[in-house]
C-alpha cells in the first residue's frame, strides 16, 4: 500500500508597515520643498537684479544730464555774448535739451526772449544795438504777443520795433523778413499817416487809453524793443 503525502503550501501577502510607507514618501516631500526654495531664491535674485538696473539708470541719467548740461553750457558761453542765463526746466521732448533760457534782465514769452531798452536811438542805431546783443528789433506776430509787450513797457514811452517801409511806398517789411500780413496788424487809428515816416514804433495814447503802432521818421531818437529765440542747453 502506497501512501501519498499531500502538502498545503500557503501564500502569505507580504504588510507593508508603516515604516515603509514614510520612507516612500520622505524623497517627495523633500523634492517639493527643496523645488519652492529654489523658486524663491530666484525670484528675489531676479527683483534684485532689477532694483540694482533701475538704480544705475537713474544714476547714469542724473549723470549725463548734468555732463550735457554742463557741455551745452560750456558750448554756449563760447559761442555768444551772453553769460548770465535765467532758466527753466522743460521736459525732454527736445533730444539733448534740458532747459529753455533768457539772458538776464530779458523777459520771456512763447519761444521768445525780450529785452527793452531804455536808451533813445534812431531805428537803424536800435537795430545796430539789438544785433550786437545777436538779437533784432522785435518782430510782432501776433495779439497775444502785441499784448505782452506793454506789460513791461512805460506808457510815457515809445519803442521802435522791426517794422520799416524803406522806400516809402507802403511797402512794410519786417527786419526778420517775415511777411507782412495786414490782416495781423495793430495801428493806431489813422496811422500810418505819411510817406517819410518809414519806421515804426509802439506807444500808448491816452486818447484812446490802447497800445498801438505809429509811423515816424526813422531818424527820431526812441527806446526800442529787441527780440531774441530762446536759448536751449
Amino acid at each position: 500500500m502506497t501512501h501519498t503525502r499531500t502538502g498545503n503550501i500557503s501564500t502569505v501577502p507580504r504588510a507593508f508597515s508603516r515604516t515603509d510607507t514614510r520612507e516612500n514618501t520622505i524623497p517627495h516631500q523633500s523634492h517639493f520643498v527643496f523645488s519652492k526654495l529654489l523658486l524663491a531664491l530666484l525670484l528675489m535674485l531676479f527683483l534684485l537684479k532689477e532694483i540694482l538696473l533701475s538704480a544705475s539708470f537713474t544714476t547714469f541719467f542724473q549723470k549725463n544730464s548734468q555732463l550735457l548740461e554742463d557741455k551745452n553750457y560750456k558750448r554756449f558761453i563760447k559761442e555768444t555774448i551772453h553769460t548770465n542765463l535765467e532758466c527753466v526746466r522743460i521736459n525732454l521732448t527736445m533730444e539733448g535739451k534740458v532747459g529753455s533760457c533768457c539772458p538776464k534782465n530779458w523777459k520771456s514769452f512763447s519761444s521768445s526772449c525780450y529785452f527793452i531798452s531804455t536808451d533813445a536811438k534812431s531805428w537803424n542805431a536800435s537795430q545796430e544795438n539789438c544785433s550786437q546783443m545777436e538779437a533784432h528789433l522785435v518782430v510782432i506776430n501776433s495779439k497775444e504777443e502785441q499784448d505782452f509787450l506793454p506789460q513791461n513797457m512805460d506808457k510815457t514811452a515809445a519803442s521802435f520795433v522791426g517794422l520799416s517801409d524803406p522806400e516809402g511806398q507802403g511797402h512794410w517789411q519786417w527786419i526778420d523778413q517775415t511777411p507782412y500780413n495786414k490782416s495781423a496788424t495793430f495801428w493806431h487809428p489813422g496811422e500810418p499817416s505819411h510817406s517819410e515816416e518809414r519806421c515804426v514804433l509802439v506807444n500808448h495814447r491816452p486818447t484812446s487809453a490802447q497800445w498801438g503802432w505809429n509811423d515816424i521818421p526813422c531818424k527820431d531818437h526812441h527806446q526800442s524793443v529787441c527780440e531774441m529765440m530762446k536759448i536751449y542747453l
